[in-house]
């Protein structure tokens, strides 16, 4: 049998609050979502001034880099490469970058997905708060 991190509430609040740190620090209205590995959501801040939509956007961008256990961007770049259909797959609602998986050991044990200023800021302020933990 394999044994597996899990995140506690103190890591999410340690990634939460490096994510927070870089996007204060580039001066980015964003909504950050924290989800298990599952794509259940642990934690959502929002930003002063990001627009309201984000705080549905970055959810959806977590759970499907958790659930996909790879960054959000790759379906991104898959619809946008030609294959359509792709957005037929079941349960990814956020295929836009912005979602980062949390891996530790090998093992996705959750994701963060944030939304609010260019998706390539997005990513870099989830890596920010993956960075806090690993």
């Amino acid at each position: 049998m394999l044994t597996k991190s899990v995140l506690q509430l103190a890591d999410v609040k340690k990634i939460a609050a490096a994510a927070e740190a870089e996007a204060l620090a580039n001066n980015w209205a964003v909504a950050i979502a924290i989800v298990d590995d599952g794509g259940h959501l642990l934690w959502l801040q929002r930003l002063d001034g990001v627009a309201p939509i984000s705080s549905h956007i970055a959810p959806a961008k977590a759970k499907t880099a958790a659930l996909g256990r790879r960054e959000s961007k790759i379906y991104e770049d898959i619809i946008n490469n030609g294959r359509t259909s792709f957005l037929s797959a079941p349960f990814l609602d956020g295929m836009l970058e912005g979602g980062v998986p949390i891996i530790v050991d090998g093992q996705v044990i959750g994701a963060v997905g944030v939304s609010g200023v260019k998706s390539d800021q997005d990513a870099q302020i989830a890596k920010a708060g993956i960075a806090a933990l690993v």
